[in-house]
């Protein structure tokens, strides 16, 4: 126990013992509420009293014990010390006066009170006595009656009577009678202050939790000593704090722990006496005695602990029963829907009429409040007590979506639930819309096109709602942007049908902003396709419904070239997935978060954000979408020259079927482009062709050949040149120049290619138009690599110092942007003025087959270490060759060894 805090009222009682002492008899009457340290207050009385000459007789009144009649009375006379013959007078005058008071309504007789306290009397003339009576309003009659007695002819001898009373009022007229009496005093307790446990807690190397412990206990001393002892051995659960609660509602009464489960099962005061079917006036006492003890503060619990540890008491037929009627009281009382549906899932028990709704408009408002986990279990018990079939279906479509958000992996399995429901007739033509959607994410291709083939079998019928019709118009421009092969099987709706759909203010913006999205990948970067993304973005937030509509837009404004717009956007809406809890949709925009970040030529950012959507959803749950962030990790991985570091979350083979449904999507268009730059970086140039010219017959087959979107051509025609097709990588450069009309920064890059396949002298005109068109386009990464060409341009026409600058500066660029393989072949001195100590620029490819080369390994040696093909390297070699201006290995530079990197 922690060194007790000294109380001024200790030194009043003993001023008071020490006057009865002296003949003139004292009353002290101790109130105050559970726990304020009443009892110990008179028990430190008793032994000081003891340690002083007077003789202490101590008693305390019980609820179990108030029916005996003299029973406190009893406790203070028989362990008195007195001779044989007085014990024998003693018992036989309670006896007597036991049998005369037996029942509730029999009077006490006034002589045998009388004998009784001239019995007390007696033994104060050989020692001053003190008489301790703790919960007098626990009592039996009897003994008041005789305490009271007492009080009155103790004026002029030598006793103190002290009693302790938590309910003054418990004691009826006795309380007023006592205090009538000249020499009796009232001594009123009350809780710790703050400076009282502040002082406790410095004791205990708690100051800093002070102000914190007086805030959940009210100053309540047992409490505060159970938090004491729980910081004092480090538990962290503060189950001393627990049992302290209990005891409190021990002392409390008989009444009290009933209540305060009551109050544990509402959660606050609301209608307990109604729950537990008690008297209105008696519960609102119990209720204040419960707050004046420091357990509650405006009826509810001061700490979710307390509450724990009350309803840990609670048996499951108990709590079961507690909460349905607390269900039914608050849905009766019009409570909302939260609540009465928290009551509804505690007890495990929608079988209420009323109870279904109940739980589908408390999860509509968990979602839209952010309450993702609260949302899915009212869904789940929904489900498990829905009779309807029909109903089960939309239930569980509301399900999946609400899954969704936290991780898209998980409502999987009751796909197969919804698909049985949609060949019964019971889902929506709205929630299969939603159905294909998550078949198509999770890979089951066959299966999302079986169910859209139901909903053109129902149009064909004109057995789609209008809900549904607003859900397949907006569904038309998503699969015209997402998934292009699948706009076959969706219903062609009438001009009639779509003006007569159930649109909505989110429904109308997701559409426009989806068909924002078509238009960027369709029709490149136009004006008015991003001014549309932006006005949309601006209103926009992430409730339950939004998403689509945020990603459709911040994709939209991306490929329309500004992604110097969508950043701060994505930022924002991230922030907010971020706040309102759902990793779900934190993983989706961090996504393309990383996609903004490679356009803006920052590859370590990009590769960031998509290693965080890849933890924040992990890859098996991401579906077809894996495309997505897996591609920005390839591309970034090429940019940075972090092949190894790149590669772990790509390394593992994606399912094949998951792998044919990706490429009907444009996450695959993503994941292949990719996988092109990479191997392109590694110098598997033949793999890297095969991956892009797959790449770009996907998006001409489905007229989603926007340069913005990928310019797959340029990486074509680079591994054209690396395999000696200069003329054929020509005309695709030329191709996609002519596709690259509005976006400065694919001009540049085209031109950046295109020089690479032009004469010598008209090289440093084509890359000084790339670096300034670079430069307006925004992408870092981008500009340092035509910089480095520039550099290399100068440098082949013998202008030196310019290509010393140039070099400089690209070298600068290339370590902003973290770009590993430009900055490698950048060092320090590379094209330093003269043609001496000029070095021209090594491709990180060709740098690397050069190292070991220098560093003796033969050409098949380096093709396994690199898992390159033999041709490859003698390419590479060839190349390098030139640049170094050598013919044979053995005079490649030794700063080329490997060692030397």
């Amino acid at each position: 126990m922690a060194e007790d805090v000294e109380r001024q009222e200790m030194a009043t009682l003993r001023e008071l013992l020490d006057e009865a002492a002296a003949g003139r008899g004292r009353v002290a009457m101790v109130t105050g509420a559970i726990a304020t340290g009443k009892s110990a207050l008179l028990y430190g009385l008793a032994e000081h009293a003891g340690d002083h000459g007077a003789v202490p007789l101590t008693a305390t009144g019980s609820p179990a014990e108030s029916a005996l009649p003299f029973g406190v009375l009893s406790q203070l006379l028989l362990g008195a010390r007195m001779s044989e013959d007085n014990r024998a007078t003693v018992a036989s005058l309670l006896r007597e006066g036991s049998r005369g008071a037996a029942g509730p309504g029999d009077d006490v007789d006034v002589l045998i009170v009388d004998a009784l306290c001239t019995v007390l009397l007696e033994l104060a003339e050989r020692h001053p006595l003190l008489v301790v009576v703790d919960d007098l309003q626990h009592a039996d009659r009897a003994s008041q009656l005789c305490l009271s007695h007492l009080a009155r002819r103790i004026a002029y001898a030598p006793v103190m009577l002290a009693v302790t009373v938590r309910d003054p009022h418990a004691l009826g007229g006795l309380h007023a009678e006592m205090l009538r009496q000249p020499h009796c005093r009232a001594v009123r307790l009350a809780h710790l202050s703050a400076a009282e446990v502040t002082r406790l807690a410095a004791g205990e190397a708690g100051a800093g939790q002070a102000a914190r412990w007086h805030e959940l206990t009210g100053g309540n001393r047992l409490l505060v000593d159970a938090l004491l002892e729980d910081h004092r051995i480090g538990d962290g659960r503060g189950e001393r704090y627990a049992e302290a609660v209990l005891a409190c509602l021990h002392r409390a009464g008989e009444a009290a722990p009933g209540v305060a489960r009551a109050l544990a099962v509402l959660g606050e005061a609301g209608p307990v006496a109604r729950l537990l079917g008690a008297n209105e006036a008696a519960t609102a006492k119990e209720v204040l005695a419960l707050t004046r003890a420091g357990l509650l503060d405006g009826g509810r619990f001061r700490d979710e602990a307390a509450r724990s540890a009350v309803l840990a008491g609670l048996d499951d037929g108990e709590r079961v029963g507690l909460h349905l009627r607390a269900a039914e009281l608050t849905y009766h009382d019009g409570a909302p829907a939260p609540v009465v549906a928290g009551h509804l899932l505690r007890a495990g028990d929608a079988s209420r009429l009323w109870a279904l709704p109940i739980l589908e408009e408390a999860a509509a408002q968990a979602l839209r409040d952010d309450g993702v986990e609260s949302a899915i279990e009212y869904l789940k018990l929904a489900l498990r007590s829905c009779p309807d079939e029909r109903r089960r279906a939309g239930i569980a479509t509301t399900l999946v979506r609400a899954r969704w958000r936290i991780d898209p992996g998980t409502p999987a399995g009751q796909l197969g639930e919804l698909t049985e429901a949609l060949r019964q007739g019971h889902l929506s033509g709205g929630d299969a819309v939603t159905l294909a959607k998550a078949l198509l994410w999770h890979g089951h291709a066959a299966d999302a096109r079986s169910v859209l083939g139901h909903l053109r079998k129902l149009d064909e019928l004109d057995e789609l709602d209008r809900e549904a019709v607003a859900e397949v118009t907006a569904a038309h421009a998503w699969f015209r942007s997402s998934c292009p092969p699948f706009l076959a099987d969706l219903p062609e709706l009438s001009d009639e049908q779509a003006g007569g759909a159930a649109y909505s203010l989110s429904a109308d913006r997701r559409t426009e902003a989806v068909g924002a999205l078509v238009r960027a990948l369709t029709q490149g970067p136009l004006p008015e396709t991003a001014t549309t993304a932006e006005r949309i973005l601006r209103g926009s937030r992430l409730d339950e419904m939004t998403l689509d509509t945020v990603e459709s837009a911040l994709l939209a404004l991306t490929y329309t070239g500004r992604a110097d717009l969508a950043a701060p956007w994505c930022d924002s809406f991230i922030a907010e997935a971020a706040s309102r809890r759902a990793p779900g949709r934190q993983a989706r925009l961090s996504a393309i978060r990383a996609e903004i970040g490679l356009r803006r030529g920052d590859p370590a950012a990009a590769a960031a954000d998509a290693r965080l959507a890849l933890e924040l959803i992990p890859p098996d749950s991401w579906g077809v979408a894996v495309g997505g962030p897996l591609g920005s990790l390839l591309l970034a991985g090429a940019a940075m020259g972090r092949y190894e570091e790149c590669l772990p979350p790509v390394t593992r083979p994606v399912p094949e079927a998951m792998l044919e449904a990706m490429l009907e999507t444009r996450f695959g268009l993503h994941y292949l482009y990719g996988k092109g730059r990479f191997h392109l970086a590694a110098g598997q140039a033949r793999q890297a062709l095969r991956d892009l010219r797959l790449c770009g017959e996907l998006m001409g087959e489905w007229q989603l050949d926007s340069a913005e979107f990928i310019a797959w051509r340029l990486d074509a025609a680079q591994a054209l040149i690396a395999l000696d097709e200069a003329d054929e990588a020509r005309l695709l450069v030329e191709e996609q120049l002519a596709r690259a009309a509005g976006s400065r920064r694919v001009q540049g890059m085209a031109l950046r290619v295109l020089a690479a396949t032009a004469e010598k002298r008209h090289r440093v005109m084509l890359l000084r138009q790339s670096a300034e068109l670079l430069r307006d386009g925004g992408d870092t990464y981008e500009l340092a690599r035509s910089m480095t060409g520039l550099a290399e341009a100068y440098h082949a026409v013998g202008e030196f110092r310019r290509a010393a600058v140039m070099g400089r500066r690209a070298r600068v660029l290339a370590h902003e942007c973290q770009a590993g393989a430009l900055s490698r072949a950048l060092p320090d001195g590379a094209w330093e003025a003269g043609e001496a100590g000029a070095r021209p620029v090594l491709s990180d490819a060709e740098r690397r087959v050069a190292s070991l080369a220098a560093d003796g390994y033969s050409n098949r040696e380096i093709s396994a270490k690199l898992f390159i093909t033999v041709s490859t390297v003698e390419q590479h070699l060839t190349r390098v060759y030139r640049k170094l201006s050598v013919t044979r290995r053995a005079d490649l530079p030794e700063t080329l060894s490997a060692q030397q990197l």
